[in-house]
């Protein structure tokens, strides 16, 4: 082999490498990553919701270790507890050696993801068909959601507060729901519409069924036997509707992508695929320096609003009640904390390459992305995080030589959305964004990489640790 030249030489110790990390990863990291994401898939058909996946992953932890925080309990190094809110949000903690004034490692991702949220009062019947009115949760582009299988989670809460949980579309055996479209031969005048308008939102309708109740002496025969049904499986009346969270989702399973499976589609991975390696991460640390904190946050796609957001005092008072334990202030604490606002960016895809700003595009395969700010336009509703911070994850990543990349949310006068990082630094805390990037972001069937999926679990462990 031929002697780097001067240049070539020069090249590769001033300027950013711009190749795929797969051309430099060896065989076992690739095989580890492949590993990882045979349990992130099922992670992701057992965990489509926000309660689902506060659920799934207690349990995982309390498999693990992890059990409910007690007021008034002292904890020790090493020690693994866990505060559930109303089953939506959660956050795991690991006491770490040194008190919590030292600062606290933080990683914070949110486990809810565009839907279909059933109206309070949502069935009704027309033309013999039966469906549900729905209102749209989160940024979508209305017209993906139609013509695909849906499934319905949720639950409904009866006035004497009576849980009943439903979850019916994901088996086999099971019926799917759809959102009908019109066909080409008479979408004449819907084809006019705008992208954006092509499906509004009042007709996101999802058909239930149209079988008639057996019986010619009443009206709206299909709509009273899906009442009947839904009464005979779970003894819910329409007005059990009205204090009920019903969630349509995607009914396709987690699956690979590509000939050589080096890639995953399934629905909800924004963020999904940053929650659940924050999720492995905080269960693998064991006594770690710092205490170490991951939260699974709702409420994020519609602005973190709300008391299981993190835009309420919900991490503030984790941490709180930490320091209330060892006896410490949360506030120095705080002020000492650092964040990983674990979080998808979007991924540079090859047939829309022009909404992006190349140079500072992620791109799948190249590892987890950090992203010093979001916001739109002018940087607005963002944290932009110091040059001091990013140098300092810089660093951690580096050292523990885990592949990384920068990346911006589509071209300045174009793009733009926001994360948690905001409403985290608002405490005081520093924080940078990072996570995987994805393509199709918002839609029903997302698409990640193993290899960075696998490098996001790699930053979130080495962080808390």
């Amino acid at each position: 082999m031929s002697e780097k030249s001067k240049a070539e030489l020069l090249k590769e110790k001033l300027m950013i490498n711009g190749k795929s990390a797969l051309n430099t990863a060896d065989d076992e990291t690739i095989e580890k990553a492949f590993g990882f994401c045979e349990d992130y898939k099922r992670f992701l058909d057992e965990a489509k919701t926000e309660r689902e996946a506060n659920e799934v992953a207690i349990a995982l932890a309390v498999a693990n270790g992890f059990e409910p925080f007690i007021s008034g309990k002292t904890y020790k190094a090493g020690d693994r507890v866990y505060f559930n809110n109303r089953g939506k949000a959660v956050a795991f903690a690991v006491i770490g050696e040194k008190d919590v004034e030292k600062g606290v490692n933080i990683t914070a991702a949110h486990i809810d993801s565009p839907r279909l949220d059933l109206k309070p009062n949502p069935l009704y019947e027309e033309i013999d068909m039966a469906l549900f009115k729905t209102h749209y949760y989160g940024g979508i582009k209305k017209y993906q959601w139609t013509a695909v299988p849906m499934a319905l989670h949720g639950v409904f809460v009866k006035a004497d507060g009576t849980v009943i949980r439903v979850c019916i579309g994901e088996k086999e055996d099971e019926p799917k729901f759809v959102v009908n479209d019109l066909l080409p031969h008479l979408a004449q005048e819907q084809s006019k519409r705008t992208l954006s308008d092509g499906i509004r939102g009042e007709e996101l309708n999802l058909l239930v069924g149209s079988m008639p109740f057996k019986d010619d002496s009443a009206s709206e025969l299909v709509k009273l036997n899906i009442l009947n049904i839904l009464y005979e499986k779970y003894g819910i009346t329409e007005h059990d509707f009205l204090s009920a969270e019903l969630e349509c989702v995607p009914a396709a399973k987690a699956c690979d992508i590509g000939f050589d499976r080096s890639m995953i589609g399934a629905y909800g991975q924004d963020d999904r695929v940053c929650a659940y390696p924050a999720l492995r991460a905080i269960i693998d640390v064991k006594i770690p320096e710092k205490t170490a904190v991951a939260v699974l946050a709702d409420k994020e796609e519609i602005g973190s609003d709300g008391n299981t957001g993190l835009n309420s005092a919900f991490l503030k008072y984790v941490i709180g009640d930490i320091a209330k334990m060892q006896g410490k202030d949360v506030t120095v604490a705080l002020r000492a904390s650092r964040c990983l606002s674990a979080d998808v960016n979007a991924a540079l895809d090859p047939t829309f390459q022009d909404v992006m700003e190349r140079r500072n595009a992620a791109r799948i395969n190249r590892g987890v992305c950090v992203t010093k700010y979001t916001g739109a336009r002018g940087k607005s509703g963002t944290s932009d995080a110091s040059a001091e911070y990013v140098a300092e994850i810089r660093n951690m990543l580096d050292k523990a030589g885990i592949a990384w990349q920068t990346g911006e949310l589509g071209r300045v006068d174009l793009g733009g959305g926001g994360t948690v990082a905001m409403y985290i630094a608002n405490l005081g805390v520093d924080v940078v964004d990072l996570g995987v990037p994805v393509l199709s972001m918002h839609a029903p069937f997302e698409t990640t990489s193993k290899f960075d999926v696998y490098m996001c679990y790699r930053a979130m462990y080495e962080f808390c640790k």
